[in-house]
């Protein structure tokens, strides 16, 4: 590019601005700016001239109107040495504008405050800012169009070394920035009117958009061979997993996360203390007792071999004696509210052990992403989170025995843990702890046989919860050989009749929920 001459510079985030101001001016660059920038400028006694006075056009609209002028995008636009472009800006005595400096008015961080009223989110949409950026991005072999505060420090850098210009490198570099800003930016609005006009039906917009920033590089993807990346949802407040503070060990793994954030969704299942074992995205272990420390030892005895290397969750915070005890074996990763000083001493000498304590969830709803995405060749399947809960009063029995309060509540403890694991999915439970767990199979059945013999917990009280609805008697059959006494499902057989008939053959209780829980 030709050496930059004349800046424009309309900043929000005002941090480092003064500076880089002040170096610009030092090799000779003009600045041209608005509003807030001026007054700071004018403080600092850094040389400058107002937008207004270079278009001869004033603010208007409570400055709604500053920049949208042809002075501006014309100055912006023209294409160097094109006789044409140069021939139109003669004309109309517009000059050059080499390098635009604009960040955009806060509004995720507006519409993060509470009790923010819609009049004052929609001021807060930015117009003058996104549209200087995209005219600079789009001729940015001859306009630097700078949007990250960041990269003040190493702009000055080059363009001192060579003569006040930057490369056509540095500049597509910067119009990168600027197409992914504004994507990023207008994504967040969208997703703030997402909800507050109707969307359809469906409730799921015709045209959809995830503002995502990355926080972090991955050593690697699920295998080495594969790159990797962790984003953030901008929209989604301090964010649950990707908020959480690692306090100690290791960078997480690709997998680490997806284990973690599977063990989160569980943990969060419950409010009396409960502990979480996943190993490969499936709980292999899980408990609700008066204390974490119990509910741990209760949770690990379901597999503990299957608890080698595993990740842990837990609903309260952790206290020395449970460190001590998670000390004593292998785990990958801990993740919880909140760490007793005595507990953190603890893991501290497990150098290796990733030690993470939990953002706590947005309580904005204009700010929460309630949507489960998953990807397909050429596109992506959309659906609304599976957060349905179900209570006792909801429950249909449709056997002879009736289940005790004490078996609804396992019942129930059960419901809750095969929701978050992988279908087919069978949960043997005694109590709130988890007795065996059958995972992933294309018959159901073996998932209930894998459930039995995976156990090691004696077979007693036992009850079990399925995910979906038998479509043989033989998990009944297969549940009546291992002292199953009550049974949860969600009915709608073709033949629930044949089903229901089995259990009360055998003397089992069972219950229907009308609701699937199918995880793919």
């Amino acid at each position: 590019m030709n050496k930059i001459k004349r800046a424009l510079m309309s900043v929000s985030d005002k941090s480092g601005i003064a500076d880089f101001a002040r170096a610009l001016t030092d090799m000779g660059v003009e600045i041209l700016t608005t509003g807030g920038t001026a007054r700071l400028l004018e403080q600092e006694k850094i040389p400058f001239t107002r937008v207004s006075d270079y278009t001869g056009f004033p603010e208007m609209l409570d400055g709604r109107v500053k920049t949208l002028h042809p002075k501006i995008h014309a100055g912006l636009l023209a294409i160097r040495n094109n006789a044409s472009h140069d021939a139109d800006l003669k004309k109309h005595n517009i000059q050059h504008i080499d390098m635009v400096v604009v960040n955009l008015y806060p509004f995720y961080q507006t519409i993060n405050k509470a009790g923010i009223s819609h009049e004052e989110i929609i001021e807060n949409i930015d117009i003058g800012g996104p549209t200087m950026l995209r005219s600079a991005a789009k001729n940015y072999k001859s306009v630097a169009c700078v949007c990250n505060p960041k990269k003040y420090s190493a702009i000055i850098d080059e363009m001192k070394s060579s003569d006040g210009k930057l490369s056509e490198k540095t500049l597509l570099s910067l119009a990168y920035d600027v197409f992914c800003m504004t994507s990023t930016y207008d994504s967040v609005i969208s997703h703030y009117f997402s909800t507050v006009v109707e969307t359809g039906d469906d409730n799921l917009p015709d045209i959809f958009s995830l503002p995502l920033e990355k926080i972090q590089g991955l050593r690697y993807g699920e295998n080495p061979h594969q790159k990797a990346a962790l984003y953030k949802l901008t929209t989604d407040g301090n964010n649950e997993l990707t908020g959480a503070e690692q306090i100690q060990g290791k960078e997480l793994s690709f997998n680490n996360f997806i284990d973690a954030d599977a063990a989160y969704r569980l943990v969060c299942e419950f409010t009396d203390p409960a502990a979480i074992i996943i190993k490969h995205t499936n709980p292999c272990g899980a408990a609700q007792s008066s204390s974490l420390f119990d509910a741990y030892r209760r949770a690990r005895e379901t597999d503990p071999v299957s608890a080698f290397g595993s990740i842990l969750a837990f609903n309260a915070e952790v206290g020395a004696d449970l460190a001590k005890e998670i000390t004593d074996t292998f785990v990958e990763a801990v993740i919880a509210p909140d760490y007793s000083s005595e507990a953190l001493k603890l893991f501290s000498a497990k150098k290796n052990l990733r030690i993470l304590k939990k953002g706590s969830a947005s309580t904005n709803k204009l700010l929460q992403f309630n949507c489960d995405v998953k990807r397909v060749q050429g596109g992506i399947l959309i659906q609304d989170s599976d957060a349905a809960i179900i209570n006792k009063n909801e429950l249909k029995c449709v056997t002879n025995v009736k289940p005790t309060e004490e078996q609804i509540e396992s019942l129930l403890f059960a419901w809750k843990i095969v929701k978050h694991v992988k279908s087919n999915a069978i949960v043997l439970a005694t109590g709130t702890e988890t007795v065996g767990v059958g995972a992933g199979q294309m018959s159901r059945i073996d998932s209930s046989m894998i459930a039995a013999n995976k156990a090691q917990k004696p077979l007693e009280n036992l009850v079990m919860a399925s995910d979906a609805f038998f479509p043989f008697r033989d998990n009944v059959d297969e549940a009546a050989k291992h002292g199953v006494k009550a049974i949860i499902q969600p009915g709608g057989s073709i033949r629930d009749q044949e089903v229901i008939d089995a259990c009360n053959e055998h003397g089992i209780a069972m219950v229907f929920t009308g609701m699937r829980h199918f995880k793919h």
